[in-house]
C-alpha cells in the first residue's frame, strides 16, 4: 500500500514507518526535519508544516491510507492550542485529499475506567499532560460526531513505552484495558504492529479501540 505517516520523526511515528517498511509498504514521511529516518527503497520524506494544510493536502493525493501520528509534544508550550490546530488542519486535508482510510494515534486519556468516566477525568491524570490528551480526546468526538471518512482512533495502553516487538497483545474499544489492578502497558514496537495490522485488515472503522499486554 502506498501509505502516509504525519509525525514521522515522533515516539510513536519513527516506530510506525519502521513497521511499515518492514511490511513491504511505500511511505511518505510527514515531518518537519529528517532527524533519523533512513535513506532507505520505499520512503519519501516530505518535510514541513502540518498546519499548511494547502501543501500537506498536496502530500497526500493519491495514498491509500493516512496514519497520524502528530503530537507537538508534550512539552510544548500552549500544548492544547497547538494539538487542536494541528489535528484540525490533518483532518481537514484529509478530507480535501480523497483519501477514505484515516488512522489516528490518541492517547489513554480518553478511555473509560468506569462507565461514563474517561481516564482524563480522574484526579491521578497527570496535569502535565492533561491539555494534550484534551486535545486528542476533542479530535476522537469530532471523528465520532460524523466525519464521512474511514477512521480508526487507537488509544494505546496507560503505560506506553520502548520495548519488544512480539506481535502479541490484546485489543480492546472504548475501556482502558487493566494488568490486575494496575493500567496495562504496551510496548511502542507492538503499537505500531496493532496500527499496520489494522490498516491491513481493518477491524474498527469508524470506532476506537485500544491495545495493551
Amino acid at each position: 500500500m502506498k501509505l502516509v505517516i504525519i509525525g514521522a520523526t515522533g515516539f510513536v511515528g519513527r516506530i510506525v514507518v519502521d513497521e511499515a517498511l518492514q511490511r513491504g509498504h511505500q511511505v511518505t514521511a510527514i515531518a518537519r526535519s529528517a532527524k533519523d529516518l533512513p535513506q532507505t527503497r520505499g520512503l519519501t520524506l516530505a518535510l514541513g508544516d502540518v498546519n499548511d494544510t494547502e501543501w500537506l493536502t498536496a502530500q497526500l493525493r493519491g495514498q491509500d491510507a493516512v496514519i497520524s501520528a502528530f503530537n507537538p509534544g508534550w512539552s510544548a508550550p500552549d500544548l492544547y492550542q497547538q494539538f487542536v490546530r494541528g489535528s484540525d488542519a490533518i483532518l481537514s486535508a484529509v478530507e480535501k485529499s480523497g483519501v477514505r482510510r484515516f488512522l489516528v494515534v490518541g492517547g489513554a486519556g480518553s478511555l473509560e475506567v468506569a462507565p461514563g468516566v474517561e481516564l482524563i477525568d480522574t484526579p491521578q491524570f497527570p496535569a502535565d499532560i492533561r491539555p494534550g490528551a484534551q486535545g486528542a480526546r476533542e479530535l476522537r468526538n469530532k471523528l465520532r460526531a460524523g466525519s464521512s471518512l474511514d477512521w480508526s482512533l487507537i488509544s494505546p495502553a496507560a503505560i506506553l513505552k520502548p520495548g519488544e516487538r512480539t506481535g502479541k497483545f490484546r485489543l480492546g474499544t472504548t475501556q482502558l484495558l487493566m494488568d490486575g489492578d494496575a493500567p496495562a502497558s504496551i510496548s511502542v514496537q507492538d503499537l505500531a504492529v496493532a496500527i499496520l495490522n489494522e490498516i491491513e485488515q481493518p477491524q474498527f472503522i469508524k470506532q476506537q479501540f485500544t491495545a495493551a499486554y
